[in-house]
């Protein structure tokens, strides 16, 4: 009872496990999600259409509206495209000059300096945030100024990597944020990003997880604002040590940031770096590549310099795998060739003996079919031959019977001495009459044998020259010569003697015939020869 106790619990802790996401998953998940890149980008592109399409369907716009188009415009390209985003921010510069709205003026000065900062122009972003005046401005914009400073002390810290500065710079960027957390409401998603940045920054990464993670659990980020506390959570971890649960977060910021369109992310480089450092290289290569085409794309020269300090490492060591692999692969090469050479041998060997054995039995089967076809025509020979010496046994008997009957008649007359009588015997014996009957027998006992063979043969004409019997049991001149030659006797002669013809004449009714049928003359009498008996 005890262990089975144990082991629910054990269940219980399991199933948790087995639901959430693994790394692999969530890496597969990413690679689906780069070659879907495209159509993510295609959805921004025609947001961004439709946004240029009101600047020109609306010439005579007011300068509000163009600035609120503008504003869109920007927040569109601010983290897609470094150029494009620089030129409507000059836009939004202008319009709200135009404009004479101090407080509009002051907010596209920070969107000017936030992609600055994007790009790593430092000294450029620097100038514009100096440039701008916060007294009497809304909380909104002051929260947004303080912000940016602090970013863009704490991007110096990072980028110059200098104990003695650094430390100055994560220093002035604490002091930003804290002039900003005092303006933002503590309940607030923007609190919590704040709050989790400058401990990030501070090193005090327990506290700065439990705020990320208070985003992700409490809040509804947009996916843009989820991607960067993911992030921020990948770093935290990656600094604890936990580098499965920072391949996760760095996972899952990549993969927001593909769907948000967002090129001018770093997510996809910091986790390129931790699958190298895990023993993926190729993951590793994949990632780097399309991490350093996003960098291009943006145009940030800072995340072209981080990409390229990273890419080398991981391409050389790819270059050393793929070179230790084309060895094995050539071992394996030598070894598959040698193996296909005995196969190939064996394959001939074999397929020689397969040759002789399917000609032996071809071999064996055309003699077994020559011997049927032998076997069928004395069957059909036994039995025609049954049929007509039975039939000519009676005939002979008749005709026995006859001449006994003639002869004794012959004789009385000649012992009568009725010499006078014995032509007038002889007129009683009518040799047309007889050979008459010899044909209709000869018919019928055919016909008997073969009752298909009229309308076989009639078969092989067209309709006006099939030929039409007399009756059922009869045949006339031109089928008795072919039922002559269908019982096996092909000789012209001896048909003519039979029929009580000329050999000429014989042939010219083959001739006519053949003639007329809609068989090639050649296969006529193979084909008479193919009618089935019985």
């Amino acid at each position: 009872m005890k262990l089975l106790s144990v082991l629910l619990v054990l269940f219980m802790y399991a199933i948790p496990a087995l639901s959430a996401e693994t790394p692999d998953s969530l890496l597969q998940e990413l690679s689906q999600a780069i070659e879907d890149r495209e159509a993510y980008i295609q959805e921004k592109r025609e947001r961004i259409d439709r946004l240029k399409g009101i600047l020109k369907e609306r010439s005579d716009a007011s300068l509000l509206r163009e600035f609120e188009v503008y504003k869109s415009l920007y927040d569109e390209y601010r983290s897609f495209k470094y150029d494009s985003a620089f030129t409507y921010a000059q836009k939004l510069q202008e319009t709200a000059r135009q404009m004479q709205d101090s407080t509009r003026i002051t907010q596209s000065r920070l969107s000017m300096s936030f992609i600055l900062l994007s790009s790593g122009m430092f000294k450029e972003a620097f100038d514009t945030l100096d440039s701008v005046s916060i007294a009497n401005k809304p909380d909104s914009i002051k929260i947004d100024y303080y912000a940016q400073k602090a970013r863009g002390y704490y991007d110096l810290a990072s980028y110059n990597q200098d104990k003695h500065y650094a430390s100055q710079y994560i220093a002035q960027g604490g002091m930003y944020v804290d002039s900003a957390l005092a303006l933002t409401n503590q309940n607030s998603l923007q609190f919590y990003s704040l709050r989790g940045m400058k401990h990030e920054s501070s090193g005090n990464y327990e506290q700065a997880r439990a705020g990320f993670q208070v985003i992700l659990d409490k809040f509804t980020p947009t996916v843009h604002q989820y991607a960067m506390a993911a992030h921020s959570l990948g770093n935290i971890h990656r600094a604890l040590g936990n580098t499965d649960k920072a391949i996760e977060m760095m996972a899952k910021a990549a993969i927001a940031d593909i769907e948000s369109s967002t090129t001018e992310a770093v997510a996809l480089m910091n986790l390129a770096e931790l699958l190298y450092n895990n023993g993926d290289e190729v993951r590793a290569y994949t990632y780097i590549k399309q991490a350093l085409q996003d960098a291009e794309f943006y145009g940030a020269k800072q995340r072209k310099m981080q990409v390229a300090a990273i890419l080398p490492v991981i391409e050389g060591e790819r270059l050393v795998t793929v070179e230790g692999q084309r060895r094995s692969l050539f071992l394996y090469a030598i070894a598959v060739t040698l193996l296909s050479l005995l196969v190939v041998a064996f394959a001939f060997i074999i397929f020689r003996q397969l040759k002789q054995l399917r000609q032996a039995k071809q071999t064996v089967t055309d003699a077994n079919q020559r011997l049927q076809e032998i076997n069928d025509k004395l069957l059909e020979a036994n039995i025609i031959k049954e049929e007509y010496i039975g039939h000519s046994f009676n005939v002979y008997s008749e005709y026995i019977k006859k001449l006994e009957k003639f002869k004794e008649s012959i004789e009385n007359k000649l012992r009568a001495k009725k010499y006078d009588e014995i032509p007038h015997a002889l007129k009683t014996i009518n040799l047309k009459k007889e050979r008459e009957a010899l044909y209709t027998n000869f018919d019928m006992i055919f016909i008997k044998l073969f009752p298909d063979f009229v309308s076989v043969f009639n078969s092989y004409f067209p309709e006006e020259d099939k030929i039409i019997t007399k009756s059922r049991d009869s045949l006339n001149v031109e089928l008795r010569i072919f039922a002559l030659i269908r019982i096996g006797i092909h000789d012209h002669e001896q048909i003519a003697r039979i029929l009580e013809y000329s050999v000429s004449t014989i042939y010219n009714y083959k001739t006519k015939v053949k003639n007329r049928s809609i068989l090639p003359n050649e296969e006529f009498e193979k084909k008479i020869m193919e009618i089935k008996p019985f």
